[in-house]
């Protein structure tokens, strides 16, 4: 019966963790995927970026009482770790006390319902739904109750193009264009960018730490210049909202990436949507669909955001709203033209679910192409979640959830300097995963 198979989760970064923590709490079979070599493998990706939360946010609560039957000792609230650490400290000791229900390098390929394509109505709901993974060993399917994806969006970067395609010619000069914040303590990253001039594509946190770090190499090597493209008119509220920001880490950054630009470290260009992307001469030169042509650069950084991945999902019966592929009762609380990451709202199982019953998606990949998703959220979202998939309806409608306000989440934190954090919350990570 489909009530014996485990809840299959996709991804074991914080949010997919924290949900077979929940699950396990409950005493549900769960059985965690993750296609990368170890815990929080996304978040390895940018481990050297420093986190705007606090330790006292970024530690499920059902995960924290698994890992103190283990003897772990929780880190001190205060403190805001790096990626690196949120993985030493937290991510891996926690997959390593749920055992044998984390899966390395098991890719899910594909989910469906067992005998069923997308099509067929016909005792759908009392089949099991079959998940497609690739191994090292080769492919094999898992019958599952349910499924929770929280397989993030990390490997989905927005493409440079201002249409949402790649520009022309963006995918021939993809040596040169790097979709993530650039690691300026790796000597081998540093020596791509010391001395040259690169242009930053975005205007979420993530563009601002880049910019940061790019406005700091240049005072070490003079001849460092940083271009930041705009698609608006103008600046605005990109700097967000400084002393205001209750999440201090992350008013720093703005106001630190103010500075830069006032120092005139920075060049703005304002207004422009790349179209076409050209090479000159070995440098790259970035024009628009009017033909504007911007001066040669020898980098770029395309920090614009990242969407889901839904291709192995083709054969589930999603329910998602049409521009933010988010969940249709998710979509209104999170829109990025209304809402910042503090004043979503609390939501769960209700407004997570799909037409396809028993089907979750979770974490950064729940809120789709919008850039608003903290930490705090996802452990809300996973706590329902589990307490719906077990039959504990009380806990599953309970909603409890106090978020930061003030600045536009979705972008990542200082390289160093966490003293600058004197307040937290859980603004998510650079971008894309969550945090």
């Amino acid at each position: 019966m489909a009530q014996e198979n485990p809840v299959v989760v996709i991804g074991a970064g914080p949010v997919g963790l924290a949900a077979a923590a929940e699950l396990a709490e409950y005493g549900l079979p769960v059985l965690v995927l993750e296609r990368g070599s170890g815990a929080g493998a996304a978040v390895g990706e940018w481990g050297h970026v420093r986190l705007f939360s606090m330790w006292r946010d970024l530690v499920d609560p059902a995960a924290e009482k698994l890992l103190a039957a283990t003897g772990w000792r929780r880190p001190a609230d205060g403190g805001h770790p790096t990626g690196r650490e949120w993985i030493d400290f937290y991510l891996a000791p926690l997959a390593e006390a749920l055992g044998d229900r984390v899966r390395f390098g098991a890719e899910v390929t594909g989910v469906s319902r067992r005998g069923r394509d997308r099509v067929v109505d016909a005792g759908r709901g009392e089949q099991p739904f079959t998940v497609r993974v690739r191994t090292a060993a080769g492919e094999e399917r898992i019958l599952a109750r349910a499924v929770v994806d929280a397989s993030g969006t990390w490997g989905s970067p927005n493409p440079l193009g201002g249409d949402g395609l790649p520009a022309l010619g963006e995918e021939v000069a993809a040596g040169r264009i790097s979709y993530r914040v650039p690691d300026l303590a790796d000597p081998a990253v540093r020596a791509r960018y010391a001395g040259r001039t690169t242009a930053i594509a975005g205007r979420g946190h993530s563009a601002l730490t880049a910019l940061v770090a790019l406005a700091r190499l240049a005072e070490e090597e003079p001849r460092t210049r940083a271009v930041w493209v705009l698609r608006r008119g103008d600046v605005g509220d990109a700097f967000g909202g400084g002393a205001a920001d209750q999440l201090a880490a992350r008013g720093a950054l703005g106001q630190r990436a103010r500075a830069a630009v006032e120092a005139g470290h920075i060049e703005v260009v304002t207004g422009f949507r790349t179209a076409e992307v050209r090479e000159r001469g070995g440098r790259i030169v970035l024009v628009d669909a009017e033909g504007r042509a911007l001066d040669p650069v020898d980098e770029v950084v395309a920090l614009t955001g990242f969407r889901p991945d839904l291709s192995p999902l083709s054969e589930i019966r999603l329910g998602l709203d049409a521009v933010l592929q988010a969940p249709v009762e998710l979509a209104p609380l999170i829109d990025p033209n209304v809402h910042s990451c503090g004043t979503v709202y609390p939501h769960g199982f209700r407004e997570l679910s799909h037409p396809e019953e028993g089907f979750f998606l979770a974490g950064m990949k729940s809120y789709g192409r919008a850039p608003t998703f903290l930490a705090l959220t996802g452990y809300e979202q996973v706590r329902s979640i589990a307490a719906h998939l077990a039959g504990d309806t009380e806990a599953a409608a309970r909603l409890e959830l106090t978020l930061p306000e003030t600045g536009v989440c979705g972008g990542s934190g200082l390289f160093d300097e966490p003293e600058a954090a004197s307040e937290g919350g859980c603004c998510g990570a650079p971008t894309g995963p969550a945090r």
